[in-house]
């Protein structure tokens, strides 16, 4: 069986926190999909996890940039996660064991239900705020707010 190539849907708005949640649901989506092809020694697997090893790596050099602007706290705090990605990321490359894929799917589905979250900003221009989500993504300090924008 041979890995889907296409996308199943593409960002809904062309600004970069629908870009950033698309993006993490799609590399989701394909290790799911990978995870159920058993045919192919490994490649689909061995594909999608590049496929998120390269968008994580996409979000550290974001993160990295001296221009960035979001608070040093949660650069900080994403910049962490992404070691803890890149650890599974690479455990699953080293065995392709599509058992073990569920916390990385777990971790960009938060990502990206956080970044599909309406911003704070948005409640002040009439904007409907959406029903909390059932696993939000996780925050820190007092005022956090879980909306992260990896882009600069």
């Amino acid at each position: 069986m041979k890995p889907a190539t296409g996308y199943a849907s593409q960002p809904k708005a062309m600004d970069p926190r629908s870009t950033e949640a698309w993006a993490l649901a799609e590399a989701s989506r394909r290790l799911v999909l990978a995870a159920r092809i058993t045919d192919d020694n490994g490649e689909a697997m061995r594909t999608a996890l590049v496929l998120n090893q390269r968008l994580w790596s996409i979000f550290q050099a974001s993160l990295i940039d001296p221009s960035c602007e979001l608070p040093r706290e949660i650069r900080d705090n994403v910049l962490a996660l992404s070691i803890l990605m890149d650890r599974h990321l690479m455990q699953r490359l080293a065995d392709l064991d599509p058992t073990k894929i569920q916390p990385i799917i777990d971790i960009n589905r938060s990502i990206a239900e956080g970044l599909s979250a309406t911003p704070p900003d948005a409640a002040n221009t009439g904007a409907q705020t959406p029903a909390p989500a059932a696993n939000p993504a996780p925050v820190t300090g007092k005022h956090a707010q879980p909306v992260m924008n990896f882009t600069a």
